[in-house]
């Protein structure tokens, strides 16, 4: 029986999984009205329209947004249930459909990766409050942005990965997709000097391959980069990669992917709440499989600020 107890909106990236989310929606709705009755939905156009909508239909009255799409959609609906940092309905919660290239946030939460199985889990109605992490920088053009995230941030060579990826087909799959993308982003990356500074504590130098402020545990296709983040600790899992050659990058690559790289000695694996991050060259940053900008950057914790059914 469906959990008919929800005013359900579906906001829908038809172009994510490579385009595939667009015909395959009339099965997916199918089986969202199986788990929750009647499912309106709403078609994204373009960047930032899944936040639009979503803070629309939270006005209208709606309680469970479901975002079906990648990780970027997911945060783009997160951001949708702000306005100017407050929530638009504080009881109202997220539900999630992965559909995109990589599926990393759901794999912190269990959430299956197969829509039959992600759509029955909402039929429990289970509300699980979660943090979330927001970022403030600027573009490459020197435009202020701040947008919350729900998974992973992060600064080095993951943001021009996401750059490379996003910019090329996606239609290997998310894992095929960021392995070739991190391996021709490792071959030209050159190791970036910046300065960072935890929870307003001093601030320190370090040449860095790629530094992850993460809530869930898991970034580009299935690298396992935070093993022990918990997105509702109220803390950030710092991870800190200094800078290696190309060759020792790809010789403890793999080391990435099973979360073994924690005991590398050029790893550090610190907590906080906040992160500042600046420096003289351009870093490029990640925050939930899309490239926002550049340092210098914040990274705040906001914790148990949205609900998930999971």
């Amino acid at each position: 029986m469906p959990n008919v107890k929800w005013k359900a909106k579906a906001i829908v990236n038809p172009k994510s999984a490579n385009g595939e989310t667009e015909w395959k929606w009339k099965a997916i709705k199918v089986e969202l009205e199986k788990a929750v009755g009647k499912v309106e939905a709403e078609f994204t156009s373009g960047p930032d329209i899944a936040t639009l909508l979503t803070r629309r239909a939270l006005q209208d009255g709606f309680d469970l947004i479901i975002a079906v799409g990648g990780d970027g959609t997911t945060g783009e609906v997160a951001n949708g249930f702000f306005e100017q940092d407050q929530p638009v309905a504080a009881d109202a919660a997220l539900g999630i459909i992965p559909m995109g290239t990589g599926k990393d946030f759901v794999k912190t939460l269990g959430i299956p990766a197969d829509f039959r199985e992600a759509a029955a889990r909402l039929a429990t109605g289970k509300k699980r409050a979660l943090d979330l992490g927001k970022y403030s920088c600027k573009t490459a053009r020197g435009v202020d942005v701040s947008k919350f995230f729900l998974n992973i941030a992060d600064f080095g060579v993951g943001g021009e990965t996401v750059a490379r990826v996003n910019g090329t087909t996606k239609m290997f799959g998310g894992t095929v997709s960021f392995f070739l993308g991190s391996a021709l982003s490792l071959l030209s990356y050159k190791n970036k000097k910046v300065r960072i500074s935890i929870d307003d504590g001093p601030a320190f130098e370090r040449t860095i391959n790629c530094v992850a402020i993460a809530n869930g545990q898991y970034f580009g296709g299935g690298m396992h980069v935070a093993p022990l983040a918990k997105p509702d600790d109220g803390k950030f899992d710092i991870v800190i990669i200094d800078q290696m050659s190309a060759l020792e990058a790809f010789k403890n690559f793999k080391t990435i992917y099973k979360g073994e790289h924690v005991n590398h000695d050029k790893v550090e694996y610190v907590h906080g709440k906040k992160v500042f991050a600046e420096s003289d060259e351009q870093v490029m940053i990640d925050a939930d499989g899309e490239q926002p900008g550049v340092l210098p950057a914040t990274f705040e914790l906001y914790p148990k600020a949205i609900k998930v059914v999971c």
